[in-house]
């Protein structure tokens, strides 16, 4: 599995801590995100990564900022992107199975760190179900 994570000022101690969980899993990681906490824009750190998952060269994405908001905003603007902004575990787990979500956009102003590895644990562990979920996903892009 190949996954991005990316991220703003406000996400860098979240992405550090999330990258590490994922090496220790056998997982590739690739950096997206700044690696400061000085003021950057969000988007600038989101398109290679929304981009790279929308041609499926990653598997997965990651996308951390403030409100988690603007990340999936942008990410959504991708077709083929479907990143869900979770604030708790059983959120990032519905996402992946009745969503097929395959961006995570996580809100560090208000989820701790351990919250974020929950979430990001029950997000790539759980698998997307089909069945009657299928077909409204499909029905999701709207060009």
């Amino acid at each position: 599995m190949k996954l991005g994570i990316g991220n703003d000022h406000a996400g860098t101690e979240y992405k550090e801590a999330l990258a590490a969980y994922l090496k220790d899993r056998g997982i590739t990681v690739e950096n997206f995100g700044t690696d400061g906490d000085s003021s950057v824009d969000y988007p600038d750190h989101v398109h290679p990564l929304a981009s790279k998952v929308a041609d499926q060269s990653l598997d997965y994405g990651v996308l951390i900022c403030g409100s988690g908001n603007g990340v999936a905003m942008t990410a959504n603007k991708y077709q083929g992107v479907r990143a869900a902004l979770c604030w708790q575990k059983e959120l990032a787990s519905l996402a992946r199975q009745h969503n097929n979500a395959n961006i995570l956009c996580i809100p560090a102003r208000f989820v701790s760190v351990d919250q974020a590895l929950e979430m990001l644990a029950a997000f790539i562990d759980t698998a997307f179900e089909g069945g009657r979920h299928a077909s409204r996903v499909n029905k999701i892009p709207c060009c």
